[in-house]
């Protein structure tokens, strides 16, 4: 349907766009503690607030940056809702168009029997015996109209049948897309909540001088490149890990850290940029293992496992309700697509409110 695909189109263009300038860049230099501390930040109050130091506008725009990624990821767990929705229209508009075939044959074919007696409506029974040359083939096709007249009260029949399944269709048609836009609607209210509180945070910022944002500027660059220069390096097929593991989990780790140094955007799945869900379905997805895009959905794939028990592939999910999902590599440490402004990186499993892990699988 046109409107499933326009929003399939938008899915992927929703991005931090604002934030590669070089006041969004300043974005990304945010200490991870002030975010996993829950620092919250009320628009209202930061336009009549004076000048912030530099720590706590650091602070302030961690934490609008983590409200925006909580909406990019509930507006990510819509996908499921619109894919399958979308589908069950598709398939709605498929069956309307095959019974609509059906009712418009069954109309021709009452035409043509409707033609058919008009031809001998005009004359009575009697009088056409009468001036009949031929009174015995004359009364043999008598009794042919007579069959004649049921097959039209047949294909009467048949079209009314026709057309209540095709008016069922049309009705259900309606529903489903009633429900299709409504899910739209939603989704299109979170990324409006991402857009917003990613301005937010650029407000923040304004209130700085040029120096504090070049100096913030700065550190995101350098985040970024150590980011790059960590990726581990390759001797021949095999990539140096923290851990050394093998399989698909294997694939799956090697290929997030791959990924380090690539910038966050939300709804992007690879190959150069992420949001937190995104690059764990790109990962994976690289080891054969297909996952939804949506860190709440991602927790449902595979057999849930104890933090003691973690092993490198596995998916570490964070905050209640579940908002930000990485990949445990090994050493009480996860690969991530953190947050907006942010590079994908490593960091401790303790960075964030920790809440479960799955192997999938």
């Amino acid at each position: 349907m046109g409107t499933a695909r326009a929003e399939e189109g938008t899915d992927r263009a929703v991005s931090t766009g604002r934030i590669n300038r070089t006041k969004g860049i300043a974005l990304a230099a945010i200490t991870s503690t002030a975010v996993a501390a829950g620092v919250f930040f009320i628009q209202t109050g930061a336009d009549a607030d004076p000048k912030p130091t530099l720590e706590q506008a650091k602070a302030q725009v961690a934490a609008l940056q983590h409200k925006a990624e909580e909406a990019g990821e509930s507006a990510n767990d819509l996908r499921g809702q619109i894919s399958a929705a979308s589908a069950r229209v598709k398939a709605l508009q498929a069956g309307i168009a095959k019974q609509q075939t059906q009712v418009d044959a069954v109309k021709r074919q009452i035409g043509s029997l409707a033609v058919a007696g008009y031809q001998t409506s005009g004359m009575t029974t009697t009088a056409q015996l009468l001036l009949s040359s031929n009174p015995d083939q004359f009364l043999s096709q008598a009794s042919t109209a007579q069959a004649f007249a049921g097959q039209q009260n047949s294909a009467l029949r048949r079209y009314q049948d026709a057309q209540g399944k095709l008016t069922d269709l049309q009705a259900s048609e309606q529903t489903e897309l009633a429900a299709l836009q409504s899910v739209q609607a939603k989704q299109n209210a979170l990324k409006q909540q991402i857009q917003t509180n990613l301005d937010a945070a650029e407000k923040v910022l304004d209130k700085l001088s040029d120096a504090e944002r070049a100096r913030i500027q700065a550190e995101n660059e350098k985040e970024a490149e150590e980011a790059r220069d960590s990726r581990p390096s390759r001797d021949g097929d095999r990539m140096d890990l923290p851990v050394p593991v093998s399989g698909r989990a294997g694939i799956a780790v090697q290929v997030a850290m791959a990924q380090l140094g690539d910038p966050y955007v939300w709804g992007a799945d690879g190959p150069d940029s992420f949001d937190c869900s995104g690059l764990m379905m790109y990962a994976w997805g690289k080891a054969g293992v297909s996952l939804p895009h949506s860190s709440k959905a991602q927790q449902s794939e595979g057999r849930p496992v104890s933090k003691s028990q973690l092993m490198p592939g596995d998916l570490v999910f964070y905050y209640s309700p579940t908002s930000h999902v990485a990949m445990y590599i090994g050493n009480g440490r996860i690969v991530h697509a953190s947050r907006p402004g942010k590079p994908v990186k490593t960091d401790p499993i303790d960075l964030m409110p920790y809440n479960g892990a799955v192997r999938p699988g």
